[in-house]
């Protein structure tokens, strides 16, 4: 339910206080969305390049699949796992995301001679997929991240630009018609006023300048004398 305004000065100044300042955030909020459109963009290919990087590296180690059940004894899939993916943080038109620096692995600490010689090459490519699956994964918590800053920025634009100025412009039209009104009428009753009083003024005067008449008795009276 719409808030009913006082139609009163204090109050049109107020919402043309509020009218300036919605007017001067609103290209800002603008701006805003924009640098997260334009990064949105740029993330989403990042995003779509490293999926495409990991997909081939996961292609080229189906390919000798099957000779990785004889690893002697060798945990590739623990050894390939990451114990630890860097990143740090950066600051997009005001959202903290994150960003990919880089991954660190176990130490893989077995005999070259005693293991098959694919074993190596299975170490290297699971280690490049997990470092590659690691990098998308981060692309994509900033993916997320922006999207959902998007979403709120847009929504508050669309507050501003729709909703809370509109209505400013809207208030300030009605008190300034509804003050226009007042001063219209109080400029009419001070005349009407001012009209009463100068013909309260005209009747006075009238009586003070009209001759005193003696009535006839007194008339008779002073002749006889």
């Amino acid at each position: 339910m719409a808030r009913k305004i006082r139609l009163t000065r204090p109050e049109l100044k107020r919402q043309r206080d509020s009218l300036e300042r919605f007017d001067r955030y609103l290209p800002m909020l603008k701006l805003k969305q924009q640098q997260l459109q334009l990064t949105i963009r740029d993330v989403w290919r990042l995003r779509q390049s490293a999926h495409a990087e990991a997909n081939a590296v996961r292609k080229r180690i189906d390919r000798y699949r099957p000779v990785l059940s004889d690893t002697a004894g060798i945990d590739v899939a623990r050894l390939a796992k990451p114990t630890e993916v860097n990143t740090s943080e950066e600051n997009v038109a005001g959202v903290r995301i994150p960003t990919f620096e880089s991954v660190s692995f176990p130490m893989a600490d077995y005999s070259l001679f005693a293991t098959p010689p694919w074993v190596d090459k299975a170490l290297a490519d699971k280690r490049q997929l997990n470092e590659k699956q690691a990098r998308a994964d981060i692309l994509e918590r900033r993916y997320s991240l922006l999207n959902l800053a998007l979403t709120k920025v847009i929504q508050r634009v669309n507050l501003f630009d729709k909703v809370l100025i509109p209505r400013s412009r809207e208030n300030i039209r009605v008190i300034r018609i509804h003050l226009g009104e007042e001063q219209t009428a109080a400029v009419g009753r001070a005349k009407l006023a001012k009209g009463k009083l100068e013909a309260r003024e005209r009747a006075a005067g009238s009586a003070f300048a009209q001759p005193i008449r003696p009535n006839s008795t007194q008339a008779n009276v002073e002749q006889q004398s």
